[in-house]
């Protein structure tokens, strides 16, 4: 007993450590520099860096949800891999941006470099370290024996992984230009698809869980969450190196856009069910994804390059799953929601606009100072990181001007006052939507009819789907009510 205990522990603190470190990893320009670049470096270390990414996932779902199958793939296939990136990392970690066009580039470049390359390597040879070790300790819990079925879903966990600047390998992004055909703008075929797939997503992941018992929901959605933070936070490295759509600098990964924060919200919500959380995420984080989906703002503010390009790819990838983590456990009867949830959200959104302005005002700011190798930046070389889009106004047309003073940074009061009351008239909207369609439900199935989701259960889970049609009777009379 008292091995199994001291296992649990050593897994669990391991896996914590883990994910720490690769967090503080993602902060470095090489991180996911090499995956569009495989011809420059070893392809087997490229394979082993992306397969260790894979593990993420499958060590938090191998050790909190106690999955066999993760087990069974992180036992076996993890400890050659991470072997190998630790012999043939060549010149990884002598990758630099020091090599600007610009002096305002290498004053950038000099900022994303804080973490020197001798922590860099430190960092990184722990993490192989705490990867081998929890392999190890696996085999203590769950021993050598393995089921052949459970390495079905290694191709799920490599591509749920996968660097999305890989596809950057088969093509020259310099070589198309904004008015090319496969150009990702508002209003193009692409867009078009891109909402098609939010649809499809979001429907298809519902049909898909609601025959499952309530356990295995709630594990999907656990790794979908796991998924939507690793592929956030590649946006980092990205960032630092070749830049996500108009964003270069370390200040972009700040996460004070409102999906940067819905992401965590939306993550947490899943992992530790937190009905507040869960009202935060459906009230505001799943109208936000909608929203930019719909308009993803004036075409020149942004830079998304071609449909394959990394970043419509992690644009695309991260606000489906943040939509979907938020409606979903509405939609599966993990968390009613009622009216007066709106409270918190509403009073969370205003601190998150606050924060923002003055986030975004400060850094554009300090921004001013900003000097290396005797160059200081000039005026429009300054940052404006624009978290929440509290300092560039993405539609068509301009308001008159409110000025806020913010250190030596002017904000639009007006703008920034109309763009919490929009977004709150948006939520509205949205959750109008929501009862909408409970009430139309409400008349097209009888009161005492067997609902949809109960048809073809086996019968352990006919328990999941009886309480599924207890909450919504329950919700039809609380819209009586109201």
């Amino acid at each position: 007993m008292k091995l199994k205990k001291y296992t649990d522990i050593g897994l669990k603190a391991g896996t914590a450590a883990l994910l720490a470190i690769a967090l503080i990893l993602t902060f470095t320009v090489s991180d996911y520099y090499i995956f569009n670049r495989i011809g420059e470096f070893n392809f087997v270390f490229v394979l082993s860096q992306w397969v260790k990414k894979a593990g993420l996932l499958l060590l938090p779902l191998a050790v909190f949800y106690k999955k066999k199958s993760c087990s069974d793939i992180a036992k076996y296939v993890l400890p050659p891999f991470v072997i190998l990136s630790c012999g043939l990392f060549g010149k990884f970690f002598d990758i630099t941006m020091l090599t600007g066009a610009s002096n305002a580039d290498e004053v950038y470049a000099h900022i994303n470099e804080f973490i020197p390359k001798a922590a860099n390597m430190t960092l990184y040879f722990i993490e192989c370290v705490l990867y081998l070790g929890i392999c190890a300790f696996l085999f203590v819990r769950d021993g050598w024996k393995v089921n052949g079925k459970s390495f079905i879903w290694l191709p799920f966990a490599l591509v749920a992984c996968m660097p999305l600047n890989i596809f950057e390998n088969f093509f020259d992004i310099s070589d198309f230009s904004r008015s090319h055909f496969l150009w990702f703008k508002n209003f193009t075929i692409w867009h078009f698809l891109a909402i098609l797939i939010l649809a499809g997503f979001t429907i298809g992941s519902y049909y898909f869980l609601k025959t499952k018992s309530k356990e295995k929901q709630h594990e999907f959605l656990a790794a979908a969450a796991i998924v939507l933070l690793i592929q956030y936070h590649s946006k980092d490295s990205m960032v630092m190196g070749d830049g996500y759509n108009v964003y270069h600098t370390v200040f972009a990964c700040i996460p004070l856009f409102i999906c940067n924060i819905g992401v965590y919200v939306a993550s947490i919500s899943v992992l530790l069910k937190k009905r507040f959380l869960y009202a935060i995420s459906f009230f505001v984080h799943a109208a936000g994804a909608l929203t930019v989906f719909v308009y993803f703002g004036k075409d020149e503010m942004s830079n998304y390059g071609i449909f394959c390009s990394y970043s419509i790819l992690y644009f695309c990838l991260t606000h489906c799953l943040l939509f979907a983590l938020s409606v979903l456990p509405t939609a599966l009867g993990h968390y009613k929601y009622r009216h007066k949830d709106c409270l918190i959200p509403l009073a969370y959104y205003f601190g998150v606009i606050i924060i923002a302005s003055l986030s975004s005002a400060l850094v554009s700011s300090a921004s001013m100072d900003f000097t290396y190798n005797g160059y200081t930046l000039q005026d429009g070389e300054w940052l404006k990181p624009n978290y929440a889009f509290t300092q560039v106004n993405p539609l068509p047309f301009e308001l008159p001007m409110w000025k806020l003073t913010i250190w030596r940074y002017d904000l639009n009061a007006l703008y920034i006052i109309g763009l919490y009351a929009a977004y709150v008239a948006i939520f509205y909207a949205m959750n109008g939507a929501y009862f909408a369609f409970l009430a139309i439900r409400k008349r097209v199935l009888k009161p005492k009819e067997t609902p949809l989701v109960a048809i073809g259960l086996s019968p352990e889970t006919q328990a999941d789907a009886q309480a599924e049609a207890a909450a919504t009777e329950e919700t039809s009379q609380d819209e009586e009510k109201v």
